[in-house]
């Protein structure tokens, strides 16, 4: 962890104009006054990829507000797997259900590439939610978005065989969290077949079959660290069945 300039990039350089966040982000969500208020707060930092910032079960007391790069949040499962939670880009708010409720951290949470973020005490993020209503309002409509992705993601998967699930994964992620490119998106951050099992509620040998015939079909290309989606309409008629 270092000391990085406030609004450069994880690769250390000044973006190329006003740096913006995705509006279904924390960041991206909130009005510009409000937006600065909250990014006055902490000490800006960066990590390497590969990094673990926060582990399952400690007691840090701490918030990271993302400012560039992905995070992942997997957590321990009965048998001992990780399972992959979800996926955190820049705009994102990590760490606030400890700060909120202060019992020990429910995930761990990893870089997936250089990142830069804002490290913030819990005092310091409470008392300005406390302080002002509208962050409050946001960080408490950010925490029930992703309630609400939670349930949804097992609504979906309710009578679906592996591989329609994988599809259901693959496209979630590359419309959420992939970089446009043609008539498809890339993922620009390591997803690791167990991952994809665990998304997917399925065997890993089931994952790699569903993912060798989606490769072999055209559908996904991978890479070092990358998957690509070549064709979001075909991977959507996959995981949902063709347009009515």
């Amino acid at each position: 962890m270092g000391d990085s300039e406030p609004g450069r990039g994880a690769d250390g350089q000044p973006p190329l104009g006003e740096r913006t966040w995705p509006r279904s982000s924390l960041l991206g969500g909130l009005a510009g006054a409000a937006r600065e208020r909250l990014l006055t707060l902490g000490t800006c930092v960066r990590y390497d990829a590969d990094r673990v910032l926060i582990r399952e079960g400690d007691p840090t007391d701490f918030v990271l507000l993302l400012l560039d790069g992905v995070v992942k949040a997997t957590g321990r499962t009965h048998d001992g797997r990780s399972a992959l939670l979800a996926v955190r880009l820049g705009g994102d708010l990590v760490g606030e259900f400890a700060a909120m409720d202060g019992q020990p951290r429910s995930a761990t949470v990893t870089t997936c590439g250089p990142i830069v973020a804002r490290s913030v005490t819990n005092g310091a993020f409470l008392d300005c939610m406390r302080r002002d209503p509208g962050i409050a309002h946001a960080v408490n409509a950010s925490v029930v978005t992703k309630l609400r992705a939670a349930n949804n993601h097992r609504i979906d998967f309710t009578g679906c065989d592996a591989p329609t699930r994988l599809a259901r994964v693959l496209y979630q992620i590359a419309i959420t969290h992939g970089e446009p490119l043609g008539a498809g998106a890339v993922i620009r951050w390591p997803i690791t077949q167990p991952e994809l099992a665990t998304l997917s509620g399925a065997a890993e040998p089931t994952v790699h079959k569903a993912l060798r015939r989606l490769r072999k079909t055209g559908v996904v290309s991978t890479g070092y660290r990358t998957i690509r989606v070549e064709d979001l309409a075909l991977l959507s008629g996959i995981a949902f069945g063709p347009p009515p």
